[in-house]
Formats: C-alpha cells, structure tokens, sequence
C-alpha cells in the first residue's frame, strides 16, 4: 500500500492558489512562516487510514485540513472573511460525482470528497485579533498500481 497525502495536499494547494479577497491574492502554503501576515491558507495533513480492504486494491480516505487564518487590529474587523474564504475554499474542493482530484499520474484514483466539518475561532493577542475557519477534508482514494 501507497500513501497518497502528500498527492492530495499538493492537489489542494494547486486548486486553492487562485484565492483573493477583495482582489489581493491569498498565500496558500503546507508550511507557516513567522514571516507571513493574514490572510493566508494554511494546508496540512491530518490521517490515511485504510479501509475497504480486499484482495484487488487498497484504499485509503485521506483526511486533510485547510486552515483559513485572518488578521484584524482592534476592533476593524471580524470573522466575515473568514468565512467568505472558507466559502470560497468549499466551493472549489467539495465535489459530487465528478471534479475529484486527477491523480491518475501519480498511479491513484480519488472516488469521493466529504466535508468532514468547518470549526471557527477567535483568538485576542497583542498584535490583533485572528479570526480562523478550520476545514477537515476526507477523500476516498483507491491505489491503481
């Protein structure tokens, strides 16, 4: 059995680098610098576990999670973009039955997407206010060779 996350994530962050909020792009990264200011887009791996076991094929779900973080001093903002780019994040990854992740070239088939939940948080700190959407992504994917 192979491990697709790495795949997914990769396929995440590619659907999600045509972000912008209010016609400034957002940065989405799998890795947070001490450098970078709000709003950004987070992308980290959470689990593959196994399922469906048979003896013609592994499949994995993958659960990933996409982090939306945004920045406001004092009192000049609140969570709505937050959740506008949470919105806009599910609109371009959770699918039905088609417009799943095309991994073919990686030798892995994605056959579902659930939206596992969307969590929110406020956190108050000395250098302004965050307001975060947290996604957690679950995709079904079969190994093909």
């Amino acid at each position: 059995m192979k491990d697709p996350m790495r795949f997914i994530r990769k396929a995440i962050i590619t659907k999600l680098g045509t972000i912008s909020l209010s016609g400034q792009p957002v940065q989405v990264t799998n890795r947070v610098s001490r450098s970078f200011s709000a709003p950004y887009i987070w992308v980290y791996s959470v689990a593959t576990n196994e399922i469906d076991s048979n003896q013609q094929s592994f499949t994995t779900e993958v659960i990933t999670r996409i982090e939306i973080v945004t920045k406001f001093q004092g009192d000049s903002g609140g969570d709505l973009d937050a959740n506008i780019l949470v919105n806009t994040c599910l609109t371009l990854l959770r699918t039905r039955s088609s417009g799943f992740f095309d991994l073919s070239s990686d030798n892995f088939k994605v056959y579902g997407c659930v939206n596992e939940g969307v969590s929110y948080s406020q956190e108050d700190t000395d250098g302004g206010t965050y307001f975060k959407g947290v996604i957690e992504l679950s995709n079904r994917v079969e190994q093909l060779s």
